[in-house]
């Protein structure tokens, strides 16, 4: 079931994902939100380039904890916020597409950890990069 703007949720993961101003400067955009699954994009454009002229693995990187975050949020009592305390991340394809999208999934979500992934892929649906998460519920706002 897709969230809108109306959802509580939605309103939370939107509000969150806003006051990330690296996002803004990236262009990374919300795509999908519903309970334990958050879908952002993100189109090439030259700042985002490595030397090869591949998007950044840490734009991909970026997205993938992105996604994988809000998707934990998700998940969350109103008055709890999530950080990242660990992940990884396997780069399985070079980022030549116009478009990404990352996909962040929970796993299993606790009351203090919540688990998630990511699969980051390109327009036509190739696996660019998998990332798995840990996440950290914390009661204040960093």
């Amino acid at each position: 079931m897709d969230l809108y703007q109306a959802d509580p949720i939605y309103e939370r993961v939107s509000k969150s994902f806003e006051k990330q101003s690296f996002l803004s400067l990236i262009g990374a955009k919300i795509e999908h939100i519903e309970k334990g699954k958050v879908a952002i994009s993100c189109e090439r454009k030259d700042t985002l380039l490595q030397q090869q002229g591949l998007l950044h693995g840490g734009v991909i990187t970026t997205l993938a904890d992105v996604a994988g975050g809000c998707a934990a949020l998700t998940t969350m009592p109103e008055n709890v916020e999530v950080l990242t305390v660990e992940l990884k991340i396997n780069l399985m394809r070079p980022a030549i597409s116009n478009k990404v999208i990352a996909v962040g999934e929970v796993i299993k979500a606790g009351k203090t950890l919540v688990i998630v992934e990511a699969t980051v892929t390109d327009k036509d649906n190739k696996i660019l990069a998998k990332m798995i998460s840990t996440m950290f519920a914390t009661g204040e706002t960093v």
